[in-house]
């Protein structure tokens, strides 16, 4: 994984200063909050309804176990004992208290980390595959590629100061993880006919009130042009974003309103004026850092074991069949870890956990640890002979839930509980749905599902994509939740749709049964929720949900 050059730990070293004398003057009143604000949102700090909240960057999602142990002692010393883990690969810290802010930063700062650009309108945090590396179908490590748009990106004088926030997210598999689709910009490695590595830019995707998926406007760009291109990109949006209007300055609405067609041709023009005196990386450059990115030294590894105990053991071989996935290497696996235990946060860790984390990655991955967008993590160099002592280990400290992809492993946002923006409560529902599915032999016949739920039409739960979405509204002060279907955030990305009128916060759950059972009553063999859905349309569903009220 990457380590910070003698410019990097200058560059955060300093922000971390300037920060804390301004936090001194706002603390001593000679900066007032509307003063204040800007200043603390460039360094991640939030204001929420009950506290000052954190966001961590952990780019691209990567983290080594000396990190992990810090997020771990930052939540035991400076918060309440966890943390919680974001749909940008990020950690967020709820209770923090402003005095004491810098005194994280600084901690993070000794290993490595920051929460530069976490927030604001800049180019946040860079996500990618948490299975980098590793996976099967992948064409090249696309972290290489993140942490030059990285580097490229922080503190760039031109796009600090943006329209509005803006999301990168890069893939280099052919299965898109990275939910690519639905961000400001999606990089999707592709190979030409000569066999040479370029990307499929996609630019204007993202959720919200006005959610939409990112239109094409590159089929092929060469990986050497990639910095000066999305400069272009930047460039057109600075200019023509909208700035009267913050819930029409996303460059979606852009794109939307010029038109794919106009939009690409104005990108290209300025590319023109860039793409040979812009900030084009030289091969030497790019080998740099993607020497930080090496794969290691596999060991042989022997597979008899694992096969044994898939075969002894009822439970490890559940959890195996949806938490571990195919490795690029021979006797390997990548194992995801659920945040998703029954009636919990999605999303949360202790500190305590974090700490396992941190000891299980030194044991079995190599010390590495990945966050997924979908609040989980991922190691990601595990030996199969080790993943029944792995599945043990992880039993002790709740974090062995066998249901990643199924239906209890929900994506929600903070909602009402913390969030200063939302406008009802997504955990509360997300725990009665996990509750209402907590058989995981029920869990596995309903098969993959992914759920989503958002508590307010910000779209931080990324409803608008799950197979099951679910939108929290306030209806003259009570919580109604919106269902939406049919969405999804893969390589065949698309918006769910709504089915109908909203319920109300004591009928929803019941509205997810209902909607589950007539899957399995339509569905044929082997297929998913989202395939029976867009075979048989919304229309048995929804008389199921409906007829009856």
């Amino acid at each position: 994984m990457y380590r910070y050059d003698a410019y990097d730990s200058q560059l955060v070293g300093e922000r971390v200063a300037q920060f804390r004398d301004q936090v001194q003057r706002r603390l001593d009143g000679a900066l007032s909050e509307d003063e204040f604000r800007p200043l603390r949102l460039l360094n991640g700090l939030y204001l929420q309804l009950h506290a000052y909240m954190l966001r961590v960057a952990i780019p691209y999602g990567t983290l080594s176990s000396e990190q992990m142990r810090m997020l771990a002692h930052i939540a035991r010393r400076y918060d309440k004992g966890y943390g919680h883990f974001t749909t940008r690969q990020n950690i967020q810290f709820n209770w923090t208290k402003l005095e004491e802010a810098p005194d994280i930063l600084t901690d993070l700062a000794k290993v490595e980390m920051h929460a530069i650009q976490t927030s604001g309108n800049t180019i946040r945090n860079t996500t990618a595959d948490p299975f980098a590396g590793v996976a099967a179908d992948e064409i090249e490590d696309p972290r290489i590629t993140c942490e030059i748009i990285r580097q490229w990106s922080t503190l760039h004088p031109e796009f600090s100061f943006l329209p509005r926030k803006f999301k990168i997210a890069v893939t280099g598999a052919y299965e898109d993880r990275a939910a690519v689709r639905v961000h400001d910009i999606g990089l999707a490695m592709q190979r030409n006919e000569a066999g040479e590595v370029g990307f499929e830019v996609m630019v204007g995707g993202g959720q919200g009130r006005t959610p939409m998926i990112a239109k094409t406007i590159r089929d092929f760009l060469p990986k050497d042009q990639l910095l000066s291109y999305l400069e272009a990109i930047l460039r057109v949006y600075n200019l023509a974003g909208r700035r009267d209007n913050k819930y029409k300055a996303r460059i979606k609405i852009l794109v939307h309103e010029l038109g794919t067609e106009v939009f690409r041709d104005q990108v290209e023009a300025e590319w023109e004026q860039l793409r040979d005196a812009g900030p084009n990386l030289d091969s030497a450059e790019v080998e740099r850092i993607a020497a930080f990115f090496d794969p290691p030294s596999y060991e042989p590894a022997e597979t008899s074991g694992y096969n044994a105990k898939l075969f002894e053991d009822h439970a490890f071989s559940d959890w195996a069949r949806t938490n571990v996935a195919r490795h690029k290497q021979s006797g390997y696996a990548i194992v995801s870890v659920s945040l998703k235990p029954e009636g919990e946060a999605p999303g949360d860790a202790t500190a305590e956990q974090m700490d396992a984390m941190a000891e299980f990655a030194e044991r079995y991955s190599l010390g590495e640890i990945r966050v997924t967008h979908e609040q989980n993590l991922v190691l990601p160099y595990v030996r199969q002979s080790d993943l029944y002592a792995l599945w043990q280990g992880l039993r002790t400290q709740g974090l062995s839930t066998a249901n990643i992809g199924l239906i209890s492993d929900i994506i929600a946002c903070p909602g009402l509980d913390y969030c200063g923006l939302a406008t009802t409560r997504s955990i509360p529902v997300a725990q009665r749905i996990s509750r209402l599915f907590a058989n995981l032999d029920r869990q596995h016949d309903i098969g993959e599902l992914r759920l989503k739920i958002s508590g307010c039409i910000n779209a931080c739960g990324h409803h608008h994509v799950g197979h099951i979405g679910i939108l929290g509204v306030d209806r003259k002060g009570e919580e109604y939740y919106q269902i939406t279907l049919g969405g999804r955030a893969d390589e065949n990305a698309a918006i769910g749709k709504i089915i109908g009128p909203a319920f109300s916060s004591d009928n929803v759950v019941d509205a997810i049964e209902t909607l589950v059972n007539i899957y399995l009553e339509q569905r044929y063999d082997g297929e998913r929720f989202v395939d029976t859905y867009e075979r048989i349309g919304q229309s048995p569903f929804k008389e199921a949900l409906y007829d009856a009220r």
